[in-house]
């Protein structure tokens, strides 16, 4: 994981990851706040910004003993009025705590975090587009240009700010060769646009893949967010 490992080392401390619904943010959120705890002495705090869905979201796991010692920040929400969460600003200044915002999935999500974006210091922000080959907004460049060009235009941010990583996945039964192909199909859209920082697989996938794809880039991803009748026993 050369992206997060170099972001430790230039001193970033807030991690946000922003991209359509169902790309993967929240499992990579979950996974990237227990790496940073493991190999930080700060506390990590993830808030859950997720005002879209109402399935699938980090604040799911808040008891779950793998994620013991992340502190999950969130608000509930009522139908079609969705609460903005709290204390972030707190947070994202402050020099003992790593954060994590995973921002829902369209621009209604995206423009929560632009009223943070005056006061943060963007030395200290590593922003992170997901995307999914796998995902119809994602399929081709028209599709995933029109779909960031609105997140940047209500986040405050703008395109040299983004870090683009890859989850190339289609759900529990994705194959090693799934995975590949997807990783391919969105090298070539983006080939002259921007470069691919970072590959989400799941972990059971990690090692037959990292022969085939640049193993740096490689995060291997436990599968927390899933339906309870799927999982395995």
């Amino acid at each position: 994981m050369k992206l997060i490992d170099e972001a430790l080392k230039e001193g970033r401390s807030n991690f946000v990851l922003i991209g359509g619904a169902g790309c993967g943010k929240s499992e990579i959120s979950l996974n990237l706040a227990k790496v940073l705890r493991d190999k930080t002495e700060k506390t990590v705090h993830l808030f859950d910004m997720d005002m879209t869905k109402p399935l699938f979201r980090s604040r799911d796991l808040l008891d779950s003993d793998e994620l013991k010692g992340i502190e999950f920040h969130f608000e509930e929400q009522f139908y079609d009025a969705p609460t903005l969460v709290g204390g972030v600003r707190r947070f994202l200044n402050d020099p003992d705590s790593i954060v994590v915002m995973d921002v829902g999935g369209d621009d209604i999500g995206a423009r929560a975090i632009g009223g943070f974006m005056a006061s943060a210091n963007r030395s200290k922000m590593l922003v992170m587009y997901v995307l999914n080959y796998y995902r119809p907004f994602c399929r081709d460049i028209e599709h995933i240009g029109r779909f960031l060009s609105d997140i940047l235009a209500v986040s405050g941010l703008s395109f040299k700010d983004i870090r683009f990583i890859d989850n190339p996945n289609s759900g529990l039964t994705t194959t090693e060769d799934e995975v590949i192909e997807g990783v391919q199909k969105m090298k070539e859209m983006l080939k002259d646009h921007c470069d691919i920082e970072m590959i989400c697989t799941n972990e059971k996938l990690a090692s037959s893949v990292e022969g085939k794809l640049p193993k740096d880039k490689i995060m291997p991803l436990h599968l927390f967010l899933t339906y309870e009748w799927l999982k395995e026993a």
